[in-house]
Parts: C-alpha cells; sequence; structure tokens
C-alpha cells in the first residue's frame, strides 16, 4: 500500500507538469509563430513480485507478476505544423509556409531561428538601413549576413519573391533583384523537435537537431518553404483540442488523489486492527 502512495504522488506530478504545458499553449494561443507543445509520459521502473517460472507440475508460466511504479514526463515536444496567416498589410511582416526558419543574430552573435516574421528597418550606423526582428536584432541573408540597404532606397517600396529574394522597382516601376541579389535566409532542420527553445519564439540549434541547412543552396529535389508578405504566421494552436486535454488532464489527477486518500483510508483500516 506504501508503494501506492509514491505511484499515486508521481501521477500528480506529471499531470501537473501537463497542465503547466496546456497552459502555456492558451496562453501563447495569439504569439506569432508559436509552435504548441504536448507533453510526452512514460512509465517508471517495475517490481518484480514473482518471476517467470514453473508450476508445481513443471510446466512454464507464460508470464510473471510486475507491479509499475509510477510515471513521470519523459519530454514536451513542439509540433511544427504551419499556422494560419494573418494579414497586416505591413510590407516587413513575413510568413512562412513549410519547414523553413528564419535565422536572427542574437547579442552574443550567435545564430536563432524563428518563424516569427515581424521584421523591421532600422537605421544603421553607415547612415543605411537595415532589417531587424522587434528587439533590433538583425536577420540574417541566404548568405549569412546582414540584410541592409543604401539610405538612398526607400524600404516602403522594397518586396520580396517567394523565395525571399528583395526586389526594389526601377525607372519604368518595374521590380527588380536589387544589386548583390540580396535574398532573406530561410534554414531547415533534419529534426526540429530537437531545437532548443530559446524564449520570444526563437530556436537554437543543438546535437539532436543537426545543423542549419540553408534552402538557398539546397539540392533541388528538396521541398523549400514559401514566403509571403503582408502576412504573419499565427500560432498553431487549437484551443478546442487544448480544452480538451485540460480536462483530461484535471480527471487523471484527481484519480491520483483519489488514490493516495484510498490508499491512507486502507492504511487506516489496518492500523484499527490492532484496537
Amino acid at each position: 500500500m506504501v508503494r501506492s502512495l509514491w505511484t499515486a504522488a508521481s501521477g500528480m506530478l506529471a499531470q501537473q507538469t501537463n497542465v503547466d504545458t496546456i497552459a502555456n499553449n492558451l496562453a501563447n494561443v495569439s504569439t506569432t509563430g508559436y509552435k504548441t507543445q504536448q507533453n510526452q509520459f512514460k512509465s517508471l521502473l517495475y517490481q518484480n513480485l514473482q518471476t517467470k517460472t514453473t508450476s508445481n507440475n513443471g510446466e512454464t508460466k507464460p508470464t510473471g507478476a510486475q507491479v509499475g511504479l509510477g510515471v513521470r514526463s519523459a519530454a514536451i515536444q513542439s509540433i511544427f505544423t504551419d499556422g494560419s496567416f494573418l494579414e497586416t498589410g505591413n510590407l516587413t511582416d513575413f510568413a512562412l509556409s513549410g519547414d523553413g526558419f528564419f535565422a536572427i543574430k542574437n547579442e552574443q552573435g550567435g545564430l536563432e531561428y524563428t518563424r516569427n516574421g515581424n521584421f523591421y528597418w532600422a537605421m544603421n550606423t553607415n547612415g543605411g538601413v537595415i532589417l531587424t526582428n522587434s528587439n533590433g536584432n538583425p536577420v540574417q541573408s541566404s548568405t549569412g549576413t546582414n540584410i541592409t540597404l543604401p539610405a538612398t532606397y526607400q524600404t516602403s517600396r522594397v518586396t520580396i519573391t517567394q523565395d525571399g529574394q528583395l526586389l526594389y522597382p526601377n525607372e519604368k516601376n518595374v521590380p527588380m533583384p536589387i544589386q548583390g541579389n540580396i535574398r532573406i535566409g530561410i534554414y531547415q532542420f533534419r529534426n526540429p523537435t530537437g531545437l532548443d527553445k530559446e524564449g520570444e519564439s526563437n530556436y537554437s540549434a543543438t546535437a539532436a537537431s543537426g545543423p542549419a541547412i540553408n534552402e538557398a543552396t539546397m539540392p533541388n529535389n528538396y521541398k523549400r518553404s514559401t514566403m509571403v508578405q503582408g502576412y504573419l504566421e499565427g500560432s498553431n494552436v487549437q484551443v478546442a483540442n487544448e480544452m480538451v486535454n485540460l480536462i483530461t488532464a484535471q480527471r487523471a489527477y484527481e484519480l491520483n488523489s483519489r488514490a493516495i486518500t484510498t490508499t491512507d483510508n486502507m492504511m487506516q483500516q489496518a492500523n484499527n486492527l490492532r484496537q
């Protein structure tokens, strides 16, 4: 009976983590580029009460007797499906359809990856303009450099193609590739679920995710992402699913709590036998 106390307690702790994950999903239902997370569980060790052996007649017993010792959270996995596209009309808002990520240089000079395409043109130290995120961190090009334009360019006239190439109108008002063929970098990962979460919808590469793969240099038989200007990608959180998961987690928490209460009552009954 004491075993059941700790088993039920492990279930309550696991469901508390599950509720924390669901609450985080619901809190980020309107966060641009947010990817919903799912809690994964796994059982703890099993204790052998009776091993596979033979009966008194020498017949082999097909199974033994093992009792589980509870559950714990194994992982919290992000689901990288596309969110819905939300029209903003802002020419520096970009949504991605596919498996790609934008690359951002952080304050430490490292790279982080995001699906949040809410970008801005900011004044650069040399008098030009640079494409950044809302925190002022530079967006990276397909060649791994900051995306900068001369001060003579009107940023309101800059457009992009579906593969991220920047265009600017010529004398005849026809959009043409900007000198240097500047392209917004889009990167993929062989295992995006292995990315580390850095906050603000940003991720960093790990050994589990593998290195970033530049879509601009991928073979033609690989599927590339599509960029859409004037839109942002909303979160892929499904509120109805999260509410069902929340109810399920609550009931599981209550059942584990009931198991603790039942064990306590049984121990009290056993203690009363001495009286």
